[in-house]
């Protein structure tokens, strides 16, 4: 299959200067699967109405079936189509959060594939906050099931390269609008329970939904794989490089100590530290995704820095550990599935 790469500025705001979009959108009108710039990372979508469209995702990424999708919406009134029951809480979540990296789990009211929602009597939503992705939408006309377009199981993409390396010759078209913002993917909270539950960690924060929500708890399952996922990113490992990834509980010595052995047993090492540190630590590969004072930068950086040591061949990566205040903990979520809850503690 060719795949058909556009360059799309971020500032669309008249889509009629984007032909780009319109032949998008139509392929997706068509039933096929485009990659497409979000706010979080980029998405692979294809027509959440659509059962043979949705499968295609599956098809190019090698995802698992039970895995469900996140739909894509541009405005309040699609959503009226595909959930009902909508808790006053969900509205005052939508109201403060989206546009933005927040997605909603809803009863579902029909209109969208069994494939999409694993067979679930709810539906995952979000309004992306990124033009292009709005653009793209409600050109479409469409509500657009989109998990993140990398093969299943890999680093997120926060660039049009990373869909491209992973993705080439296997989906119909490559929307490519720049690096992404936020650089993980977007928070999940079910709201169908009371008090609402964080079944994924993200762009939008836990400190941050208290403040509108009040009482917000936390999935245990988070720390564990569980058999029937109620969102995205809660079963199998994700977001792995090539190398085997271990996070690392203790000092900078320790680190280099756990390096020293490995390059003694002739392994290209490679280290995940920021750029306060990356002065010390020796290493054949050391690679900073961001500032530890400011972890939003790790988070925009993350998935980069993952899919780079691929690019440079390491047989073995150490990260440090990070704290789990704010997106911290969307950061530690997705370093632990990546190392598949590998660590080593000095203590």
């Amino acid at each position: 299959m060719e795949t058909k790469q556009w360059y799309v500025d971020n500032d669309v705001y008249n889509v009629e200067k984007y032909p780009q979009i319109q032949e998008a959108a139509q392929l997706l009108q068509q039933g096929e699967v485009i990659g497409f710039p979000t706010e979080t990372v980029y998405g692979l979508g294809a027509d959440a109405t659509n059962t043979e469209a949705v499968e295609k995702i599956f098809i190019a990424k090698g995802r698992p079936s039970d895995n469900p999708l996140i739909v894509h919406i541009a405005s309040t009134e699609q959503l009226t189509h595909i959930t009902k029951n909508v808790p006053s809480v969900a509205k005052e979540l939508m109201e403060a959060f989206w546009p933005g990296p927040l997605t909603l789990v809803l009863e579902k009211k029909g209109g969208v594939s069994e494939k999409v929602t694993a067979g679930l009597s709810t539906v995952a939503v979000r309004m992306p906050d990124h033009p292009i992705a709005l653009a793209l939408i409600k050109e479409a006309n469409l509500p657009i099931a989109a998990p993140s377009a990398n093969r299943s199981g890999k680093p997120s993409p926060t660039l049009a390269k990373h869909v491209h390396d992973d993705l080439k010759g296997r989906i119909a078209g490559l929307v490519d609008g720049g690096a992404t913002g936020v650089g993980v993917e977007s928070t999940v909270v079910d709201c169908t329970v009371e008090p609402i539950v964080i079944l994924r960690p993200g762009g939008v924060t836990k400190e941050q939904l208290e403040e509108v929500a009040g009482e917000v708890e936390v999935d245990p399952a988070l720390l564990n794989e569980v058999e029937a996922p109620r969102s995205p990113g809660m079963k199998y490992t994700h977001y792995a490089p090539d190398a085997p990834l271990t996070i690392v509980q203790g000092s900078e010595s320790f680190m280099q100590q756990l390096v020293d052995r490995a390059k003694r047993e002739g392994k290209k090492v490679g280290v995940l530290t920021t750029e306060e540190k990356c002065a010390s630590y020796n290493a054949d590969v050391v690679l900073s995704c961001g500032k530890r004072d400011d972890l939003s930068t790790v988070a925009a950086h993350l998935y980069d820095a993952l899919r780079t040591f691929d690019e440079r061949n390491v047989d073995v990566i150490y990260s440090e550990e990070f704290p789990t205040e704010g997106i911290g903990s969307a950061v530690m979520n997705r370093l632990l599935k990546a190392s598949g809850h590998r660590f080593i503690s000095e203590n």
